[in-house]
């Protein structure tokens, strides 16, 4: 258990989370950005208290996010991680295994990436590339397919058995709104990292990726580690929706310590500091009318 020094209020349940507002949308139908950034703000507030919480109880978190190409998994993930301490949520996105691990039981390089106590891992795609892309690609045998589908409900009831908690969601995106992504991220410099030769030849295989999707809920989809289906035509929606259930799964207290006072700073106690223009400072473009300023 972690030794955070807070005082906890055991009578104090957790919030009832509901939307600060009846949901505005555009003419588009999606959600409005002043809304959307109102209830993102709210739901980011109760992720920092439920991870003071998970910490302090020694909790150890694994998300899942898998779904298909552009399906919004990687911005959903942005969003819960962006306002969580780092050294104890981290985010798993691992490359094309090695030739060593690929002589490696499957799900070991997944397990050097499992938590520890008071910590959240957040799996950007996860073993389940075998059920999806390896198999839809042709990038494992038709033996190692059926191994997989057979032990990987084993290994997830291992996994909670052992006081895991694993949380698992399939994002799903509509052909006509992949498309559309796929272009804009075409068109965009900063965005056309995110596309890659795998992702255009999803688009060849639709069909075959719902085949292989449909086959891994049928052996996947447990009562003990079930499939929490997130439609995501609309990213902001369901970045949100996102959010709201992962704070529903956890009976949490607000931990989280009080404010700080921040002491006087102490005397300079004389000590003359080296002349600013001895030393080298980045040009400051965007300085007001040329001023400097130094600290």
């Amino acid at each position: 258990m972690c030794n955070l020094s807070v005082t906890i209020n055991l009578l104090q349940e957790s919030p009832v989370l509901k939307p600060h507002a009846p949901p505005k949308y555009n003419k588009r139908g999606r959600l409005k950005g002043k809304y959307y950034r109102k209830e993102l703000a709210r739901l980011q507030a109760e992720l920092v208290k439920l991870q003071y919480w998970i910490r302090h109880r020694g909790k150890r978190v694994v998300l899942v996010f898998e779904g298909r190409d552009a399906a919004g998994k990687g911005g959903t993930i942005k969003r819960l991680a962006e306002v969580l301490n780092p050294r104890y949520a981290h985010i798993v996105a691992l490359s094309v295994p090695t030739e060593r691990e690929r002589t490696q039981w499957y799900f070991q390089r997944y397990v050097a990436h499992l938590p520890a106590a008071g910590e959240i891992a957040m799996f950007d795609r996860s073993w389940y590339n075998r059920a999806g892309v390896e198999r839809v690609m042709g990038f494992c045998t038709d033996e190692e397919y059926e191994s997989f589908l057979q032990n990987c409900p084993r290994f997830e009831k291992l996994l909670i058995r052992d006081g895991i908690i694993l949380i698992k969601y399939w994002f799903s995106v509509s052909p006509e709104e992949q498309e559309r992504r796929f272009q804009s991220r075409i068109e965009s410099t900063v965005k056309r990292w995110k596309i890659s030769p795998m992702d255009l030849e999803s688009r060849a295989r639709w069909v075959a990726y719902s085949r292989a999707k449909d086959t891994m809920f049928e052996y996947t989809d447990t009562k003990v580690s079930p499939w929490h289906v997130v439609p995501s035509d609309d990213k902001k929606k369901a970045r949100l929706n996102v959010m709201q259930h992962l704070i529903s799964q956890f009976d949490y207290r607000d931990v989280v310590p009080g404010p700080i006072e921040l002491p006087p700073r102490p005397p300079t106690s004389g000590y003359v500091r080296t002349p600013v223009e001895e030393q080298t400072f980045v040009p400051d473009l965007y300085a007001p009318n040329g001023k400097k300023e130094w600290a």
